[in-house]
């Protein structure tokens, strides 16, 4: 491994001693920092250095010397190719330990948080099984393993149902047990691959974009209400109602059996039609007596049992007496809006995607809240000083935003509102301290509460308390 002329080093018997930003772990080797993957703190290891850069540098692990005390073996047996659940080897009590050092540094460097009040972070009852929704490729061209590619062999059998090897866009990993989504995920995956090769259907080609078999999505409530999304490239009608009608009658639960034709370059249905062909057109999930439609291209949390603990502190933290006018910002199906509204005099919804806007309404209707207003828009389009001074200034703003944060308009539109409070929920601790960073000059920090949505991941969802600063004299 070189740089120009100069050979890059080989570091020997490093000790890992952090986990940093984005899961990755850190060592340091003559004063200077090194990243890695696939290790943990507590590994001696032997490391490769792939990049060189100022202040610090890139390695790949060449050797595992000696294990650290925290390491345990993995569950799942795609663990060394899929990309998904990478935290496995690592104590779940070791995992939320970091996640919460997480939150701490981000909001401490870059919202220039001095000293944060982190509260201990909300670990997740179910490390395993936990998610609600997963999306699986069809492919022509499956991942051969390394003892496959050693072998020489010509292999016939490359047809392959799973999820994409990481940064591999056409390689596809063969998934034959999945410990993300409970019953019947794994099932009706297995089924529909095993019905597919029986009668030689075509399944995707990512690299010459043909085939007939695209993506596969199955959704899954608490209440045990069930979708399944079958994504065709092409139209076949005689094959594609024998594969829905096999597939309706081995899982009668399925309560929404649906499909889409998609042609275009992509794998997104957000802009496709998605057609029912058993059941209804949405599933049904319950949180405190309220009742939430999920449509196919509605954006519900996927831990469903940490979402109603998150929500939870989001309520907590808006402090609500029933006098508020509260904005919903990135309300996405309503959830919030719904599970807030007994506590608030008016609740203003926004969200990027019509269909799921569509779907707040129902929710509220069916639940019976007649306090809250829903628009669908860009939020920077929609949340001006306009719309402000019409649906009344707020007094507590929620906002859920994506992961790449808040767009600069909408904090901007944020301080003219000027609400006492604004509870700031995130996927994304790092977007979310530069937020509070630009909001700091009239809000202060009061609290923050971690709440672990994917275990075995480095991800972390966080809520923070912002109050506004007493006026100057």
């Amino acid at each position: 491994m070189s740089r120009g002329n100069k050979p890059l080093p080989l570091y020997e018997g490093v000790e890992i001693i952090d986990i940093g930003a984005e899961g990755k772990a850190i060592a340091r080797v003559d004063g200077v920092v090194v990243f890695t993957t696939g290790v943990i703190p507590g590994d001696i290891v032997d490391l490769q250095v792939t990049k060189k850069r100022e202040k610090y540098q890139e390695a790949r692990v060449v050797r595992i010397q000696t294990d650290s005390p925290d390491r345990i073996p993995a569950f799942c047996g795609h663990f060394d190719i899929c990309g998904g659940c990478k935290w496995q080897y690592l104590q779940y009590d070791k995992q939320l330990y970091y996640k919460q050092k997480q939150v701490y540094d981000q909001l401490k460097r870059i919202g220039k948080v001095a000293e944060p009040v982190v509260m201990p972070i909300k670990g997740s009852a179910d490390s395993t099984f936990y998610r609600n929704k997963l999306e699986f490729t069809f492919s022509n061209r499956r991942w051969l393993t390394n003892d496959e590619v050693r072998s020489g062999d010509e292999f016939g059998d490359m047809d392959v149902l799973g999820f994409h090897v990481q940064g591999m866009f056409d390689k596809v990993l063969n998934v034959n047990k999945c410990w993300l989504q409970p019953d019947p995920s794994n099932e009706i995956r297995n089924a529909v691959k095993d019905y597919a090769t029986k009668n030689k259907l075509a399944f995707y080609d990512l690299r010459n974009k043909e085939g007939f078999l695209r993506n596969l999505i199955i959704r899954t409530t608490t209440i045990g209400e069930l979708m399944v999304i079958v994504n065709f490239f092409s139209e076949d009608i005689e094959k594609r109602e024998d594969l829905l009608n096999f597939l309706y009658t081995k899982f009668p639960q399925i309560t929404s059996l649906l499909y889409v034709i998609n042609q275009k370059g992509n794998d997104t249905i957000t802009d496709q039609e998605v057609i029912i062909f058993k059941g209804r057109d949405y599933i049904i999930e319950e949180m405190e007596g309220l009742r939430f439609i999920i449509g196919p291209k509605s954006f519900y949390q996927t831990n469903s049992l940490q979402a109603y603990e998150l929500y939870k502190v989001a309520r907590d933290f808006a402090e609500l007496t029933g006098k508020e006018i509260v904005y919903d910002l990135y309300t996405g199906t309503g959830t919030i809006a719904c599970f807030i509204a007994s506590k608030a005099a008016k609740v203003i919804g926004i969200e990027y995607v019509p269909e799921a806007i569509a779907d707040a309404k129902v929710n509220a209707r069916n639940n019976q809240i007649a306090n809250t207003s829903f628009f669908a828009g860009d939020m920077k389009d929609i949340l001006t000083k306009e719309f402000i001074e019409v649906q009344g200034h707020p007094d507590v703003i929620i906002t859920d935003p994506p992961r790449a944060g808040m767009h600069e308009e909408v904090i901007a539109v944020l301080l003219f509102a000027a609400p006492e409070r604004i509870v700031y929920v995130s996927c994304n601790p790092a977007t979310q301290a530069r937020d509070i960073a630009l909001l700091s000059g009239s809000y202060q920090v009061t609290k923050v509460q971690p709440v672990d949505m994917f275990p075995h991941t480095h991800h972390v969802e966080n809520v923070v308390l912002l109050e506004k600063l007493p006026k100057k004299n």
